[in-house]
């Protein structure tokens, strides 16, 4: 197994920050990756896919390892549905695309997120009314620390917003993923957003709402290949009774949503665009015209900069709002 030295983390990461990482390995299989984590176990360990959510702001002493297993295979089939296993590196949507092109919904709201197949039961991706949580069935990984095999169940998964166990742990690398989804489609209006886009369609197929998702997507949101950015930086705060009680008193129009167990959600967006944050910009960094939510790298190569900004945003919201912003990016 070919491990690199001293690799320049610039192309493995969206914001294109530089670091060095001093050992960096690609394994192409489950047997390669247990060597791996046999051979450098006194290493600290960093696992990335395409590097969507995350920025470095200093060089990593340790072993990134980043998972090069790739594959698709239907595993079962009936009338109803399917179950597919997917490699942790395939791209997500190219798996979007692969489902809908076949008739399998389940993924559609999830069209045109970046990363990888592996990466999506980490945050437990979710947009336009839907999580991944809602159509996995099974986690493949491997123990960081054993170097076993360990398989999750859906439930075993701790999945919540943009959150499980493998987000919080951090002990496992993950090889491929079981979904299960159906061969039926009714869509069914969640998302304000959405439902404008398909208005003047009263009965969408799977790809027209696919195609809709891509259009808005498109629309909000820059592509990092051309303007470096991680996608929404921030997790919408979820508020106690009184927290929504005193931001529904100096913001009347908040949105608020319930999201169970006497707690309530309202929208990060919202809240930078009422601290005057929305299209600021702070040397190289800022916030993007089209959407308060995404943060955007004009041109450093310094994690630190991007840290400094986002820090400026947090006090920003904090001071006006009482509210503390929670990043979604991995920062490191």
């Amino acid at each position: 197994m070919n491990i690199q030295h001293n690799i320049q983390l610039q192309p493995y990461n969206s914001f294109k920050t530089k670091a060095l990482s001093k050992l960096f390995a690609q394994p192409a299989t489950v047997t390669e990756l247990q060597e791996i984590l046999s051979e450098y176990k006194t290493e600290k360990k960093l696992v990335i896919g395409k590097g969507c959510n995350l920025f470095f702001t200093r060089n990593f002493d340790g072993l990134i390892i980043k998972p090069e297993i790739y594959g698709i295979h239907i595993l079962e089939e009936d009338a109803a549905g399917v179950e597919i296993e997917v490699g942790a590196a395939e791209e997500w949507d190219k798996f979007v695309e692969f489902c809908v092109s076949r008739g399998y919904s389940g993924v559609e709201n999830l069209s045109l997120i970046p990363g990888t197949a592996g990466a999506a039961p980490i945050q437990n991706i979710g947009a336009y009314g839907a999580e991944v949580k809602d159509v996995i069935t099974c986690v493949k990984t491997v123990e960081i620390e054993s170097g076993h095999i360990q398989n999750f169940s859906n439930a075993a998964c701790g999945f919540a917003y943009r959150n499980s166990i493998f987000k919080q742990t951090r002990k496992f690398v993950i090889t491929s993923v079981v979904f299960r989804l159906s061969k039926s489609f009714t869509y069914i209006e969640k998302y304000a957003d959405l439902n404008l886009e398909l208005k003047n369609n009263s009965n969408p197929s799977l790809s027209q709402v696919r195609e809709a998702i891509i259009r808005i997507r498109t629309r909000k949101l820059p592509d990092y290949l051309e303007l470096p950015n991680a996608g929404s930086f921030f997790k919408n705060p979820i508020l106690s009774k009184p927290e929504k009680e005193k931001l529904l008193t100096l913001l009347p129009d908040a949105p608020v949503y319930n999201a169970g167990n006497d707690s309530f959600k309202t929208s990060a967006a919202y809240l930078i665009e009422k601290a005057g944050c929305k299209g600021k910009r702070k040397g190289n960094v800022g916030i993007y015209d089209h959407h308060a939510l995404i943060v955007v790298n004009y041109g450093t190569e310094n994690g630190e900069e991007i840290l400094s900004f986002i820090q400026d945003v947090q006090y920003e919201v904090q001071l006006k709002f009482n509210i503390e912003l929670e990043p979604e990016v991995w920062i490191y």
